[in-house]
């Protein structure tokens, strides 16, 4: 029987999580895990579960690009495996390292030992630190592996994950290769600071995250501050809108509207008016000369 996308429900061997039976599904539990989601988004989400693929979420800070794999983490009852990518992050940060104190230590135990069992004893298991890509692709349980800022990273980084994100492997000159026995649920995030190689690209489905259409955000700020009057939300999002729309150093995220909203409800505010919103823009606006020039330019409405 075909589900509602016109799958016949099958899936390739040793390919998807299988957290998710249709867009419908996903749409649903991602709903139920507290994550709004449009059909667009629930459909990649869908597709990057079904066919294995890593998912690559692009878009402005503050979108919903990490909250995303935390929500597919918490639908699949899984394991949250992060990779924080920054300026300088290398090999022995992303994928593994051996615990050099240690060897030297068995090492020093072992001087009466032939050099070859020494060598095959210190370049075990025991003595491999994982990193998060290696900590995925050897977990035996349901695991949603998450690239943070992968812009963030050098160019070189790049390369490491070629291999992760091709075959769900990485290669260990002392080990071998470790392939992964149950694929991680994969997905990268990028603010687009920098463009990233077409190689890593091809190995990706594909996502812009923009910020939400305003109804969509009245339901996120309704569903995240639940005590936030319906009327009070419509005008709080269409005032987040404007702002938007402005040339400011950071446009308000998602993220900073609930902010907001959850600070007019504890201020005890029933209307946004002049007052409220001179006095809280700091909320949602971090930069001085941004908060000068929406104070001159916001109309409320």
């Amino acid at each position: 029987m075909a589900d509602s996308n016109g799958s016949n429900g099958s899936r390739p061997e040793g390919a998807g999580t299988g957290f998710f039976s249709s867009v419908d599904d996903v749409l649903a539990q991602l709903a139920d895990a507290g994550y709004l989601a449009s059909t667009a988004v629930a459909t990649t989400v869908f597709l990057a579960d079904r066919l294995g693929k890593p998912l690559l979420v692009e878009g402005p800070a503050g979108v919903g690009k990490t909250e995303l794999a935390k929500a597919v983490a918490r639908v699949g009852a899984a394991r949250l495996v992060r990779l924080q990518c920054y300026e300088g992050i290398d090999e022995s940060r992303a994928l593994y390292e051996w615990n050099h104190a240690k060897q030297l230590l068995r090492i020093s135990a072992g001087r009466d030992e032939a050099w070859d069992d020494t060598r095959s004893d210190i370049f075990s298991d025991e003595f491999l630190l994982t990193r998060p890509l290696l900590t995925a692709i050897r977990g035996d349980e349901p695991t949603v592996l998450l690239i943070d800022e992968t812009d963030k990273a050098d160019v070189e980084v790049e390369g490491l994950l070629l291999e992760v994100l091709s075959d769900f492997q990485v290669t260990v000159p002392e080990l071998g290769t470790i392939a992964a026995t149950r694929r991680p649920f994969t997905v990268l995030t990028s603010n687009a600071t920098r463009e990233l190689s077409e190689a890593l690209r091809r190995r990706c489905l594909f996502l812009h995250l923009d910020f939400p259409e305003a109804e969509l955000e009245q339901r996120i700020v309704r569903l995240k501050v639940p005590g936030l009057d319906a009327v009070l939300a419509d005008s709080l999002v269409r005032v987040v809108g404007a702002l938007r729309e402005m040339d400011l150093r950071k446009a308000p995220s998602v993220a900073e509207t609930i902010d907001w909203a959850r600070t007019l409800l504890a201020l005890g505010a029933d209307t946004l008016d002049e007052t409220v919103v001179r006095d809280s823009l700091g909320v949602i606006l971090k930069h001085r000369d941004d908060i000068e020039k929406a104070t001159r330019k916001l109309t409320l409405v």
